[in-house]
């Protein structure tokens, strides 16, 4: 079986989010995405983040009904740090004879230097998947000379120009901006229900 490990906050879950799994999971011929929700991220400390249960809650509407993907509690069920390296070795004790795809954007190949144990992520994972965008300025050179042995694992996926953010949304959210159609709609119901990202007082008219 093809796993891929696609990771996040999902703080929220979003269209662009569900587009890029659905191109990774064709492009890449996996069995299913493993959605992997990271309760403590270990580079966005210091950032306020949406509660746990609030964003578990949001990711299992928006994975609701696709048989192609899947919640994975590995990070929810075991404490902090979250680090990718330690993701991927538990979900390998999980699955034993799946072959484990590392889903990555491009901005997160450029970034690798400063990641927790990169080389030995890179040697954890069968493939990564890097799902590049229109004008990512991922600079090949430079990741073969300082990752010389992720070549024979990269995998690049076509994915289309989102210009779609979580943060964008919180923001349109707070300021009262429509946000509906960035979300798919069982999320977007959830959010105005728990009043999340301050966006219930003024988004009445649809947004």
């Amino acid at each position: 079986m093809r796993l891929g490990i696609f990771g996040g906050t999902f703080d929220p879950p979003h269209l662009a989010h569900l587009i890029l799994a659905a191109e990774a999971h064709c492009q890449l011929a996996l069995d299913r995405v493993l959605w992997v929700l990271t309760p403590d991220p270990p580079h966005k400390q210091g950032r306020a983040i949406s509660g746990l249960e609030d964003r578990l809650e949001l990711l299992q509407a928006a994975l609701e009904g696709d048989p192609a993907f899947a919640l994975s509690r590995v990070d929810i069920d075991r404490s902090p740090p979250h680090y990718s390296l330690d993701t991927v070795l538990a979900l390998r004790d999980q699955h034993p004879q799946a072959v484990l795809v590392f889903l990555m954007g491009g901005d997160s190949l450029h970034d690798l230097p400063a990641w927790h144990r990169p080389h030995d992520l890179i040697a954890a994972c069968d493939e990564i998947g890097v799902m590049r965008r229109p004008g990512d300025g991922v600079d090949m050179s430079r990741v073969k000379e300082q990752f010389p042995e992720i070549l024979p694992k990269l995998r690049f996926v076509d994915a289309p120009l989102l210009e779609i953010s979580a943060s964008e949304i919180r923001r349109r959210a707070a300021a009262g901006l429509p946000y509906r159609y960035f979300l798919p709609p069982a999320v977007y119901e959830l959010v105005r229900a728990k009043g999340l990202y301050r966006g219930t007082r003024r988004d009445a008219e649809g947004a």
